[in-house]
C-alpha cells in the first residue's frame, strides 16, 4: 500500500464512524416521514445530549447525581425567557443560538452548586444532589415569576429571526436545528474526555487520594467537571424549550433525573457511546410503548433491573464484550449458542407480557369483565384459560432458557480458551 494510500485509510479509520453518523443524522427524516416520528427523533436528540452531559458526572467521573435535570429544567427556563426577550424586540439572538443562553445560564448555576457538593464524592455527593434537586423542584412552586407556577413558561419560536432565513416552523426545521447542537455535543463531549482534566476526572473517580498526591484538587477538578456537565444540560434543555414552546417546573423535578441516570446506566457507563444508546432507547421506549399499552412502565422497570443485575456494564459494555471475539474471528463459535437462547427467551417473555396485562387489566382497566386484545386474540382476563397458557409459557421459557445460558456459557469457555492459546 502506497503511503498517500495508508494515510487516506487511517483517516477514514479515524473519522469515518463520525462521518457516517452524520450522514446518517443527515438523511434519517427521509425514512421517517411521520409527525410522530421526526418529533420522536427530536426528542432523541436532546435525550443523547441530556445523558451524555449526565455520564461526564457517574461515568466519567464517579460522582452519581439525583438532580442532574436541576441544570436540564434551569437550561430550559433560561432559554424561553430569553426567547420571549428577543420576541419582545428588548435583545437580538438568532433562534439558533438561544440554546446557548439555556447552557450558560446552567454553567454559572453548575460552578455554585458544583462546589458546594463536590468535597466529596459518593455516598455525600448523591445526597447532597437529591437534596438540590428537591430544592428546585420546591422553588419552581415559590417563585411563580421565574418557573411559570402550575401553567410554565410559553413563547413563539416563529417570532425570532434565524441566520440561517429558515422559518422553524415545521417539525423537520427544528430536527435539523436539533441534530446540529446534538451532533457539536457529542463531538466537543468526547473531545473533552481525550484532554487533561477529562483524564483528570478519571484520575480522581479511581483514586482522588493519589490525584491529589501528586498536587490535583480533587474538588476543583469535580467542581469543573459538574460546570461542564451543567452546560451541556443546560443546551439540551434550551433544545427542549425551543422544540416545545414551553417549560413546566416538570422538567426540574425527580421525574427527568431518574430518566437521565435509567438511560445512562442502561446504555452503559464505562463507554461513551453507551448513553447515546440507552437515550435511543429509553426514549422509543417511551414514546412507543405508551401507545401499545398503559403498562409500558414495568416494561421499562423490568428492563432496568434486568440490566443491573445480569448486565451492569449496559449494552455499550455487551456490545465491547465481544470486540476481541470479533477480531479473533470466532464469533462464528458462539453465534450457534446465541440462537438456541432465542427461541426459549422469547417464550419466556411472551409469557411476561401476558402476565402483566391480564393482571393490569384486572386490576386497573375501567371494565375488568370486558374481553381484552392481546396478539390479536380476543379472551376474558377471569377465565381459566389464558392463565393456564401463561403460567405455561413462563415455565417453559424460564426452563430451557437455564439450558441455553449454560450452552452459551460453555462457548464462551471454548473461545477464551482459544484466544488465550493463540496469544501466549
Amino acid at each position: 500500500m502506497k503511503k498517500k494510500d495508508k494515510k487516506g485509510f487511517f483517516m477514514w479509520s479515524k473519522h469515518g464512524l463520525w462521518i457516517a453518523a452524520m450522514l446518517i443524522v443527515i438523511i434519517l427524516p427521509f425514512f421517517f416521514r411521520s409527525g410522530f416520528s421526526r418529533s420522536m427523533l427530536s426528542q432523541i436528540g436532546i435525550a443523547i445530549i441530556f445523558a451524555l452531559s449526565y455520564n461526564m458526572l457517574l461515568g466519567q467521573a464517579g460522582l452519581l447525581s439525583f438532580g442532574h435535570a436541576v441544570f436540564y429544567g434551569l437550561g430550559g427556563f433560561f432559554t424561553i425567557h430569553i426567547l420571549n426577550t428577543v420576541s419582545n424586540g428588548v435583545i437580538t439572538i438568532p433562534l439558533e443560538l438561544l440554546p446557548l443562553a439555556g447552557g450558560f445560564g446552567a454553567v454559572i448555576v453548575g460552578l455554585v452548586f458544583g462546589w458546594l457538593s463536590t468535597e466529596r464524592a459518593g455516598t455525600p455527593f448523591a445526597l447532597i444532589s437529591l437534596g438540590i434537586g428537591e430544592l428546585i423542584a420546591a422553588s419552581s412552586l415559590m417563585f411563580p415569576s421565574f418557573f411559570g407556577g402550575e401553567q410554565g413558561i410559553s413563547g413563539d419560536r416563529m417570532t425570532v429571526f434565524a441566520l440561517t432565513g429558515i422559518r422553524f416552523g415545521k417539525q423537520i426545521t427544528i430536527y435539523y436545528l436539533i441534530a446540529f447542537w446534538a451532533f457539536l455535543s457529542i463531538v466537543l463531549m468526547y473531545l473533552l474526555t481525550q484532554t487533561p482534566l477529562g483524564r483528570l476526572a478519571n484520575a480522581v473517580r479511581d483514586n482522588p487520594e493519589r490525584a491529589s498526591f501528586i498536587g490535583y484538587n480533587p474538588h476543583w477538578v469535580r467542581t469543573l467537571q459538574y460546570a461542564l456537565a451543567a452546560f451541556f444540560a443546560g443546551i439540551a434543555g434550551g433544545l427542549f424549550a425551543v422544540n416545545y414552546e414551553i417549560v413546566t417546573a416538570e422538567t426540574v423535578g425527580f421525574i427527568p433525573s431518574g430518566n437521565v441516570l435509567m438511560m445512562t446506566y442502561i446504555g452503559g457507563v464505562g463507554h461513551f457511546f453507551g448513553p447515546i444508546l440507552g437515550a435511543v432507547l429509553v426514549t422509543f421506549m417511551q414514546l412507543s410503548l405508551a401507545n401499545m399499552t398503559h403498562a409500558w412502565l414495568i416494561y421499562f422497570g423490568l428492563l432496568f433491573i434486568g440490566m443491573v443485575i445480569w448486565a451492569p456494564s449496559g449494552i455499550a459494555g455487551i456490545i465491547m464484550l465481544h470486540e476481541p471475539v470479533w477480531k479473533a474471528k470466532l464469533m462464528k463459535r458462539l453465534i450457534p449458542s446465541y440462537a438456541l437462547a432465542v427461541f426459549p427467551a422469547l417464550i419466556l417473555f411472551l409469557g411476561t407480557v401476558m402476565f402483566i396485562e391480564i393482571s393490569y387489566h384486572l386490576s386497573l382497566s375501567v371494565d375488568p369483565t370486558a374481553p381484552m386484545h392481546l396478539f390479536g386474540i380476543h379472551f376474558r382476563a377471569q377465565s381459566l384459560f389464558p392463565w393456564g397458557i401463561t403460567v405455561f409459557l413462563i415455565l417453559i421459557g424460564f426452563g430451557l432458557l437455564q439450558r441455553a445460558i449454560k450452552r452459551v456459557r460453555q462457548s464462551w469457555g471454548e473461545v477464551n480458551l482459544i484466544m488465550k492459546k493463540e496469544s501466549s
